[in-house]
C-alpha cells in the first residue's frame, strides 16, 4: 500500500471527505430519531391490548392496524436498504422533486422505523406486567398506561439496541451513494476514480468509518451507564403508600 498516496488523499481531498462525514452523520442521526418516533408509535400501538368490553368496531380497527403494521415491518426488514432507496427515490422523484439528501433521510427513517418497532415492542415486553396492573388500578386507560408508564421504561430498557441502530445507520448510509447522496462513500468513490488509488482511498474511508463508530459507541456507552444508574418513580397501588419506587429491568440488545 502506498502510504504517500494516503497522505496526499487526506491532504488534497480532506474537505470532500469531511463533507461526506457531515452528511453521513446528519442522515444517520435524523434517520435514527425519526425512526425511533415511528417505532414508538407503531410498536406502542401494536402492544396496546383491546379490552374485551371494547366495541366490535374498535376490535376490527385494531386488527386491521396490526395487519398493516406487520406488513410494513416485514417489508422494510426483509428487503435491502439499497433496493428501497433506489425504488423510493426514483418512484417519488416526480412527485416530491426532492434532493438526494432529503430522500436519503426519508429512506433511512422508514427503514429504521421498522427495526425500531420491534425494538420498542421487545422493550415493552421487558417491563414488569405488575406496573400495567398498578396503572390500571389507578384508573388509567390503556393509552395513558402505555404513554405515561410503559413507554418511558421500554425506551430506557431498549436504549442499548436503539444506540446500536444509530451505529448501524452510520455504516448503512453508505448504500445511499446509489442515489447520489454525497455521504462518505459517495465521496470515496469520486476520489478513488480521480486518483486511481482504490486500495488507499478505501483504506482511508474504512478508517474514518471506524473512528465514527468507535467514537459514537463510546458516547452511547457513557449515556447507557448513566441511564442504568437512574431510578424512576411511577404511581403504584399499595396498601401502605400511594407510590413506591419501581425499577425497570435491564434491557437486552435486540437486533
Amino acid at each position: 500500500m502506498d502510504f504517500d498516496a494516503i497522505v496526499k488523499i487526506l491532504t488534497k481531498y480532506g474537505p470532500s471527505l469531511w463533507l461526506g462525514v457531515q452528511n453521513t452523520l446528519l442522515v444517520a442521526l435524523v434517520g435514527t430519531i425519526v425512526g425511533l418516533v415511528i417505532g414508538l408509535v407503531i410498536g406502542g400501538l401494536k402492544a396496546i391490548k383491546v379490552d374485551s368490553t371494547a366495541s366490535s368496531l374498535a376490535k376490527v380497527v385494531k386488527r386491521i392496524y396490526d395487519i398493516f403494521a406487520t406488513i410494513y415491518i416485514e417489508v422494510f426488514r426483509g428487503t435491502p436498504m439499497m433496493v428501497q432507496a433506489l425504488f423510493i427515490y426514483y418512484a417519488l422523484l416526480k412527485i416530491f422533486n426532492w434532493t438526494p439528501i432529503v430522500a436519503g433521510m426519508f429512506v433511512i427513517s422508514i427503514n429504521t422505523g421498522a427495526y425500531m418497532s420491534e425494538i420498542i415492542r421487545a422493550g415493552i415486553q421487558s417491563v414488569d406486567k405488575g406496573q400495567t396492573e398498578a396503572a390500571r388500578s389507578l384508573g388509567m386507560s390503556n393509552i395513558q398506561t402505555m404513554l405515561l408508564v410503559i413507554l418511558p421504561q421500554a425506551v430506557k430498557n431498549a436504549f442499548p439496541a436503539i444506540g446500536n441502530e444509530f451505529i448501524v445507520n452510520i455504516k448503512d448510509s453508505s448504500v445511499l451513494s446509489v442515489i447520489t447522496l454525497t455521504e462518505l462513500m459517495f465521496q470515496a468513490n469520486r476520489i478513488a476514480g480521480s486518483v486511481y488509488k482504490f486500495p488507499e482511498t478505501y483504506f482511508v474511508t474504512a478508517c474514518i468509518y471506524l473512528i465514527l463508530t468507535v467514537t459514537m459507541s463510546f458516547i452511547l456507552h457513557i449515556i447507557e451507564g448513566r441511564l442504568s444508574n437512574t431510578r424512576t418513580s411511577y404511581p403504584h397501588s399499595d396498601s401502605t403508600s400511594s407510590s413506591v419506587v419501581v425499577l425497570p429491568r435491564n434491557g437486552k440488545r435486540v437486533k
